[in-house]
């Protein structure tokens, strides 16, 4: 793969995960709707969101329950899992985005150049020759890895990446200036009160 060349991967990723948000968005209202449906009736069957042969199996299984916390249609771990993927979505979605919106740059460095691949979500570092073993060393230490299927060292494409790689020596723009000179400035992350 020559460097530079990105694909449609990361919108593709960005839909992906909005359709996973919505699924669990989904379920999260079905599993709170039957655990309310099943404490004001003792039963299943008839709940919203559930086909009666599922309503059957919940049925059965509550009955045969040993345990007071088995004796929900979904327990509370359930929902409280499922509430935490609702948020780690939400909170990789606004990541995703948020980078996409930074628009940051790559640059060429003496024998390579640096790519920032939006679609991959990754700062990626391209060297004409493989990099000595002290290159290799600060690189890993600064938490790139190599990734044979792209040839490249990579990271995770965010601030802490573009601070890492202005921290190596090597990697510094044959323009003369920083990394960070090269990168716009980012958005101020909306914190909220807290």
């Amino acid at each position: 793969m020559a460097y530079g060349r990105t694909t449609t991967r990361e919108s593709q990723s960005v839909d992906k995960l909005a359709d996973d948000l919505q699924k669990c968005v989904t379920l999260q209202e079905t599993m709170k709707g039957v655990n309310d449906y099943w404490r004001r009736t003792d039963t299943c069957m008839g709940a919203p969101g559930i086909t009666e042969e599922q309503a059957k199996k919940i049925d059965e299984r509550i009955v045969k329950a040993r345990y007071p916390w088995e004796r929900l249609p979904f327990s509370d771990y359930d929902i409280k899992n499922n509430y935490a993927e609702i948020r780690r979505l939400e909170k990789r979605i606004a990541e995703i985005t948020r980078n996409q919106e930074v628009g940051y740059s790559g640059w060429e460095f003496f024998c390579g150049r640096a790519v920032a691949n939006t679609e991959l979500n990754r700062l990626q570092l391209f060297f004409d020759e493989k990099p000595n073993e002290k290159e290799r060393s600060q690189l890993k230490a600064n938490g790139f890895k190599w990734a044979p299927t792209h040839g490249a060292w990579q990271r995770q494409l965010n601030d802490n990446a573009i601070y890492a790689a202005n921290r190596l020596d090597f990697l510094r723009p044959l323009d003369g200036r920083s990394v960070l000179d090269h990168q716009p400035k980012a958005p101020e992350r909306d914190t909220g009160a807290r």
